[in-house]
């Protein structure tokens, strides 16, 4: 019997995916749930099980964008399984099937000329293709590296050779093209989207993380100890973030068509770096939740994110976004909102800076944040306003995110 597999829905209004990766080659003997494809949708990578064992016929391409419900291979259920190692025949196919590509890709340039032709050329000299662009660019043959055979200068080389403007010429002029995975196209519109569909404004603030340091200095052993998990600066943030949108709650709106929806709920989508590129999984209704749930949550889809294992679902919804730029080393940025919420805030690193306490210069570590907003529904005072809550909450964390007892905020 053979077996139609088909792509199927990952997700709400997706309607196409593309083959990222086979996982097996044609021909090749496959179990029942075994996984035999990555595919990219515009949200994630997921992998494609098959539904049965058997022989399979591979029916699309690597990079091939292939509608939902479309056929992408073949399975004959009726086939046994073949006798020998398996896994060795699976790599052996792979092998012969890319070989061709690769040999392709590294084989090195030559000229198109027969050989007896280019044997008429002394060592270093242009041929006739490659002496007319040199004329063009006013280039000197004598200043051009040849890497035709016996040293002959190729057309290639001639169309890499630059003047001479004081530096040496001849270098590497190569290029790459990589297709965009789905994913990554997915991204790149919606940014543009973003900045062309909304009002978007950003209001920048510091804050002294003295009082946070402080606390993770007294606490963050006991604390892991505790919770197996560390006690990081998301929690502190995400609690900010949550009493400010509470304050102001127009923060934590979005722009549907002529209305605008107002959340009672706080589904903080965080920024994080996966595999195959920027990931923005939700902690869902982190109000609820304490430190130690937050820290819990951020650690766990992290690693989903860095393994890939991030789901459509995981990613679907949110109503503020937080990112945090200062762990690759960012100063200062202006993040672009992630619609259709209405506000992002940009964390950047710590450096420790001078600044006035009390009539006195003293050193303290520093954060500059950012809040990108979406002008058409989040006034001015709002959005300061709301930065500024977010700051109040930092410096005096004990106060307005611990109620004034630590030790039962952190569970210990």
């Amino acid at each position: 019997m053979i077996l139609e597999m088909k792509v199927p829905s990952p997700g709400e209004s997706i309607t196409e995916v593309e083959i990222a990766q086979w996982l097996v080659a044609d021909g090749d003997y496959v179990e029942k749930d075994q996984a035999i494809a990555e595919v990219d949708s515009d949200k994630a990578t997921l992998e494609l099980p098959a539904e049965e064992s058997g022989i399979i016929t591979l029916k699309a391409e690597e990079g091939d964008a292939v509608g939902v419900g479309e056929v992408v291979c073949l399975i004959d259920t009726s086939a046994s399984r073949p006798a020998g190692d398996d896994k060795v025949k699976s790599s052996a196919a792979k092998e012969t099937a890319t070989a061709p590509t690769s040999e392709k890709k590294t084989a090195p340039a030559t000229d198109t000329k027969p050989t007896e032709t280019a044997k008429t050329y002394a060592s270093g000299s242009p041929s006739p293709a490659a002496r007319k662009i040199l004329e063009e660019k006013e280039i000197a043959a004598s200043a051009v590296k040849g890497t035709g055979r016996d040293g002959r200068i190729t057309k290639e080389d001639a169309m890499n050779a630059v003047p001479s403007m004081g530096s040496p010429t001849g270098g590497k002029r190569g290029e790459t093209r990589t297709k965009l995975s789905m994913l990554r196209r997915k991204v790149a519109e919606r940014l543009v989207a973003a900045k062309n569909e909304t009002a978007m404004l950003t209001t920048f603030n510091e804050v002294d993380m003295s009082a946070i340091f402080e606390l993770r200095s007294s606490y963050k052993e006991t604390f892991k100890e505790k919770h197996d998990v560390s006690l990081g600066f998301m929690s502190f943030f995400t609690k900010a973030v949550i009493r400010a949108l509470q304050l102001f709650p127009a923060v934590n709106s979005m722009i549907d068509g002529k209305d605008m929806i107002t959340y009672d709920f706080c589904d903080i989508s965080i920024a994080v770096s996966g595999p195959k590129g920027l990931m923005v999984p939700i902690i869902r209704n982190a109000e609820n939740l304490t430190f130690r749930g937050i820290e819990a949550e951020v650690k766990r889809l992290a690693i989903r994110a860095r393994e890939g294992q991030i789901t459509v679902d995981e990613m679907t919804g949110g109503t503020f976004t937080i990112s945090n730029g200062g762990v690759f080393g960012s100063m200062l940025s202006t993040p672009i909102i992630n619609p259709p919420q209405s506000g992002i805030l940009g964390m950047h690193n710590i450096v420790e800076r001078p600044v006035v306490k009390d009539g006195v210069v003293a050193i303290a570590p520093i954060m500059y944040l950012a809040l990108s907003y979406d002008h058409r529904i989040i006034d001015g005072k709002e959005s300061v306003s709301f930065l500024v809550a977010v700051k109040e909450a930092l410096e005096n964390p004990v106060e307005h995110l611990m109620d004034g007892n630590v030790e039962k905020a952190l569970e210990l």
